[in-house]
């Protein structure tokens, strides 16, 4: 809807990328954008990556994972089959989207949604496993999690106040994941962003 006729727009492909049969990537919508992808993906069949998207590298999108405008994937995502995203959500590192999920809101780093109006079910444990994470970076991560969406502690205070105490919090504060992890909800509460998907509290955690 924002394309003029005859504006050139643009697209931007890195390389060792694998795009699949029946994939469609468009372009910007305004010469003074670009749809990115970078480096190391493998975009399955029927994927769709609609205008100024930006993908990073090493992601896995699999069949029928449809990305609407202005969606952000950051690095090493990965979605199951028939995936929906929302225009302007961004979705964040390390992070996995269950099969059929329809995807309204951000999706922090390192953490698991799945729903058909997704919500957060945990870490993405066996993603952090496979990419080289350290068992006491999970350990950290987990429990910086359960502080922030699974408070046992009724004063503990509103999300902003629980990520305070985390990135303060004289041991998982020492950890760069846990801290970029924190910069990543926050970050999605920002003007102009989604919020994050609702919390929904799950064993695997």
């Amino acid at each position: 809807m924002k394309y003029k006729f005859g504006n050139e727009c643009f697209l931007e492909i890195g390389d060792n990328n694998e795009i699949r049969e029946h994939v469609s990537i468009h372009r910007s919508s305004t010469p003074s954008d670009k749809t990115v992808i970078g480096d190391n993906n493998l975009i399955m069949g029927s994927c769709h990556i609609a205008h100024d998207c930006k993908v990073g590298s090493n992601n896995i999108l699999a069949n029928s994972t449809l990305l609407a405008g202005h969606v952000v994937v950051e690095d090493y995502a990965h979605t199951a089959g028939g995936v929906v995203v929302h225009q302007f959500c961004r979705i964040g590192s390390y992070s996995f989207i269950g099969g059929g999920s329809v995807v309204s809101q951000d999706v922090p780093k390192y953490i698991i949604v799945s729903g058909e109006r997704a919500e957060l079910r945990g870490l993405n444990l066996e993603g952090l496993r496979r990419r080289g994470f350290s068992a006491m970076e999970i350990k950290s991560l987990r429990a910086a999690y359960r502080k922030i969406f699974m408070p046992t502690d009724t004063s503990s205070g509103n999300i902003e106040d629980r990520l305070s105490q985390v990135e303060h919090h004289k041991d998982l504060g020492l950890f760069p994941a846990v801290s970029s992890m924190v910069q990543s909800i926050r970050d999605s509460f920002a003007e102009n962003r989604r919020g994050i998907c609702k919390f929904r509290s799950w064993s695997g955690s």
